[in-house]
């Protein structure tokens, strides 16, 4: 400030009233500014969000909570949040709640909570509680995102799951399927609402799901294929399968490919998610499009007014979104 005061043939506080943009009881002069911001770039000036951050003067930084970095689904939201977050002129810093984290690890070794404005948190965070906990108590607001089984306790947005699936086994339906498995991945916190949408959907279509079409795995595309291999074992195997997730879907793919069971003629897929690669598959991936723009869009909306808005109501609720069934070329009707 010093440099360009001087530059600039001004105070050092006009410097910081020009640069930190905040209305004055002195109006200065428009040829005054121009002056310092001129000058501010010349010396190529920049400002320190984290010294701001010190101060207790807003950040314009965001922070995430991820759960997991690895999970395709959660690399596009992350994607996303940030695409939006400059849109409302924030940046984002990332905290990964990974595996490896003892149960004890709070939430600063995570996330500097000190120098973001508000937290955004991207999946289920049960397997932290202590993170969850100092989340309870953290100064700056905290909103959530895809929060499975752990207790509304924040300003919530979610996904329509019971629906999403029954919209894609309906699908399946329209379609003479009757014979439909389905291949549930291990979510964290035992989550079981796709999987539970599914046996409610075939005992109320057709009295049950047939022995042997529930079959659970890893979220992972091994653990699909894996899944698939013992379906097709069956002594009558499915002509349809559904799946929790897509990662699991495209294993799903792969396994019906190398068994010989070409999809859709032999066998139709369904996903959830339409994460990036759902429509590079071959053959590309019919599923359940998780509205991620629109989630992400009022995360954010709902972050930055409760940031800037200190008595703004933080309390728990849910804003609950519908996934919209995107049919690809992964399913064809029954011959």
């Amino acid at each position: 400030m010093r440099d360009i005061a001087e530059a600039a043939e001004v105070s050092q506080s006009t410097v910081s009233r020009v640069l930190s943009n905040v209305p004055t009881a002195v109006p200065i002069a428009p040829a005054t500014r121009e002056r310092v911001i001129q000058a501010s770039r010349r010396l190529g000036y920049r400002p320190n969000p984290l010294a701001r951050g010190l101060r207790g003067a807003s950040t314009n930084l965001l922070g995430a909570v991820v759960r997991d970095f690895s999970d395709p689904f959660y690399a596009g939201a992350v994607e996303e949040l940030v695409v939006e977050a400059m849109a409302h002129g924030y940046n984002v810093v990332l905290g990964h709640v990974h595996g490896k984290l003892d149960k004890a690890t709070p939430l600063t070794s995570v996330l500097e909570t000190r120098h973001t404005d508000a937290i955004i948190l991207l999946g289920d965070m049960q397997v932290q509680p202590q993170v969850v906990d100092d989340l309870r108590h953290s100064l700056v607001p905290v909103v959530a995102l895809w929060q499975g089984t752990s207790p509304l306790e924040f300003p919530t947005a979610d996904t329509d799951d019971r629906a999403g699936i029954q919209a894609g086994l309906a699908h399946l339906t329209s379609l003479g399927h009757r014979r439909i498995a389905f291949v549930s991945a291990e979510l964290p916190g035992e989550y079981r609402v796709r999987e539970d949408a599914y046996l409610d959907f075939m005992r109320e279509r057709f009295g049950g799901a047939p022995d042997g079409y529930l079959e659970r795995c890893s979220n992972t595309l091994a653990g699909g294929d894996a899944a698939t291999r013992r379906l097709l074992a069956l002594a009558e195997p499915p002509t349809a399968v559904a799946t929790a997730t897509d990662l699991v879907a495209i294993g799903v793919l792969h396994a019906a490919h190398a068994q010989g069971a070409t999809v859709p003629d032999r066998l139709s897929v369904v996903g959830f998610d339409d994460i990036l690669i759902a429509s590079h598959t071959v053959p590309a991936l019919t599923t359940l499009r998780m509205p991620i723009k629109e989630i992400i869009r009022y995360a954010l909306g709902r972050a930055v007014t409760l940031a800037r808005e200190p008595d703004a109501e933080r309390g728990p609720s849910l804003e609950v979104f519908a996934p919209e069934l995107i049919v690809r070329e992964s399913t064809k009707p029954l011959r």
